[in-house]
């Protein structure tokens, strides 16, 4: 018999998943005050969000395969505590290379994110995860919405060092939390560093976690490009007003939340492989029909943003189950599989996003953005069809029973024992 396992509730997972992504962008306001303080060159102090991205980047990486061998628990537990006192180092740092030093050091709550999709997939099959993973997202999308909002007001009313106050606070009572709720969902774990490189080898060499992986890079590309390039579209459409383009830009987060709504109602009433190819193709009708509007001179705002809007549905339709499937490729290293997929969509996305600002030109940045924008959904939608195509195949040949955890052909026997 199956031993019992202990289910967290979902809101730890979520409030966890939000702590992950909540450090990004919520002190972006301060940063002219935090270089003034510091008496520092502002390149200097945008390494704190440039160096932070890539180091949760490296973390989620690791912690991935840390949480196969030694469990979710301990990885979230160290992550979370290093992150609490990284932020209250940073509060009361008093130069520029601390306080760059230890908020480096908060990009350890990156594992958070990862776990939690980790312990989402121990929990529950394919479907299932798919659907957990769309109602988590639903919420943490949130976090990146509003923490600007949030930083800009503790920064005018205590000072920029209050946001890492903040943080602080908000680390000490997810690590509280998870202490009392986030019981072991990792019952099997890997025994050896041999035993984890198996596990990394048998994941890369999996052609089905490659195109789920990819199916989530390019569709993360295409919210990157638009991130890198709608500025330079909205200059020209709304004449220089910064408040409403962060009203826009928003708009396709709100897409993101919806397309996530979407995929947690449904992703268990239909196939995982028809809500992950459905996402992109909601991004592509929206940048064509976007493209059109284009085309026909229409230069009205939301002849620009509304198609976009459908960018953010279609990612929010794709992710969640688009994680399940990768993760599904070998459910016992689930781990493993989210920190590599996590990892790989900031890595096509920065690709898709640095070709972005190659192709751009100032004369006509609209056409170029939605149509680097199309390029990378209509990438998205290929590697989705061939995930489909992988599984079904599967399905075929394990008729009477559950599709392996690893590719047809590969020994079941291979990885971590």
């Amino acid at each position: 018999m199956s031993p019992i396992i202990a289910r967290p509730r979902l809101t730890t997972l979520i409030i966890l998943s939000a702590l992950a992504v909540l450090p990004v962008n919520m002190f972006l306001p301060s940063l002219p005050n935090i270089a003034s303080d510091f008496s520092a060159e502002f390149p200097v102090v945008n390494l704190s969000i440039a160096g932070f991205a890539a180091l949760a980047a490296a973390v989620q990486l690791v912690a991935g395969p840390l949480s196969d061998r030694y469990g979710r628990r301990p990885v979230v537990l160290v992550a979370v505590s290093i992150f609490v006192a990284a932020s209250v180092a940073c509060a009361l740092a008093s130069s520029i290379e601390a306080f760059l030093a230890f908020r480096f050091m908060q990009a350890a709550v990156a594992a958070a994110y990862v776990v939690s999709l980790a312990v989402i997939r121990d929990l529950h099959d394919e479907r299932q995860s798919a659907a957990t993973i769309g109602k988590v997202a639903m919420v943490w999308a949130v976090a990146p919405m509003l923490g600007p909002t949030i930083g800009g007001l503790l920064d005018q009313v205590f000072g920029w060092r209050a946001s890492f106050v903040a943080f602080a606070v908000l680390g000490a009572a997810a690590l509280a939390l998870s202490a009392v709720d986030l019981a072991e969902t990792r019952q099997r774990r890997s025994l050896s560093t041999v035993g984890q490189l198996r596990a990394y080898r048998s994941i890369l060499s999996s052609s089905r976690f490659w195109a789920y992986a990819l199916c989530i890079g390019f569709s993360t590309g295409t919210f990157y490009a638009f991130l890198g390039g709608a500025p330079l579209v909205a200059a020209g459409l709304l004449g220089g007003s910064t408040a409403v383009l962060g009203l826009y830009m928003g708009t396709i987060t709100a897409g993101f939340v919806l397309g996530s709504f979407l995929a947690g109602r449904y992703a268990t009433s239909y196939s995982l492989g028809a809500i992950v190819l459905v996402g992109p193709l909601v991004s592509c009708a929206g940048l064509v029909t976007g493209l059109i509007l284009h085309g026909a001179g229409a230069t009205h705002v939301a002849a620009f943003f509304g198609p976009c809007v459908f960018v953010g549905i279609g990612n929010g339709l794709t992710r969640p189950g688009a994680t399940a499937g990768s993760m599904s490729v070998r459910a016992d290293l689930a781990g493993t599989a989210a920190g590599l997929t996590a990892a790989l969509a900031v890595a096509v996305g920065a690709m898709v996003s640095s070709a972005t600002g190659v192709v751009l030109d100032e004369t006509n940045p609209r056409f170029g953005l939605l149509a680097m924008m199309l390029a990378s959904a209509l990438l998205a939608m290929l590697a989705a069809a061939c995930a489909v195509c992988l599984d079904r195949n599967s399905a075929a040949q394990h008729p009477d029973g559950p599709r392996p955890s690893v590719d047809p052909g590969k020994p079941r026997g291979a990885g971590p024992s």
